[in-house]
């Protein structure tokens, strides 16, 4: 019975890709998601400004002109913004930042998006030990 040699090194996996599962980075450092969400608040606000604007000017061509405006700044200002933020830290750090400040400050709103599960209790935690007591 023929002894099989060994496997050539080229048709191994000698390294473990741990990048495999992150979502790529699209523009100035953002993720698919979070560019959407960075359009949208970014297009939310240049609707916002647009409205008066519109009425003030008598042109209502002004809404979607702020519209793609803000939605422009938005991403440059709030992509390098969120780059800044995100620098050195987990991949999921932007989220659970964002669960965490809603739970906080909106605790049913937070019920809604899975914020129940986070701890967010301040203080001293302790172990209750008492170090009058000696080792069992």
């Amino acid at each position: 019975m023929a002894v099989p040699s060994e496997t050539p090194r080229d048709t191994l996996v000698t390294f473990l890709p741990h990048r495999l599962n992150r979502q790529p980075v699209v523009v100035r450092g953002l993720t698919a998601d979070e560019l959407w969400i960075c359009a949208g608040l970014s297009a939310a606000a240049g609707f916002a400004l647009g409205l008066p604007l519109a009425w003030f000017t008598h042109s209502i061509a002004m809404v979607p002109t702020l519209i793609v405006a803000g939605i422009a700044l938005g991403v440059f200002i709030g992509g390098g913004f969120l780059r800044a933020q995100k620098r050195g830290r987990p991949d999921t750090w932007l989220y659970r930042q964002l669960q965490w400040r809603l739970a906080l400050r909106h605790p049913a709103l937070a019920a809604l998006l899975g914020g129940q599960r986070l701890i967010t209790r301040s203080g001293y935690w302790t172990t209750r030990r008492n170090a009058d007591r000696g080792a069992p």
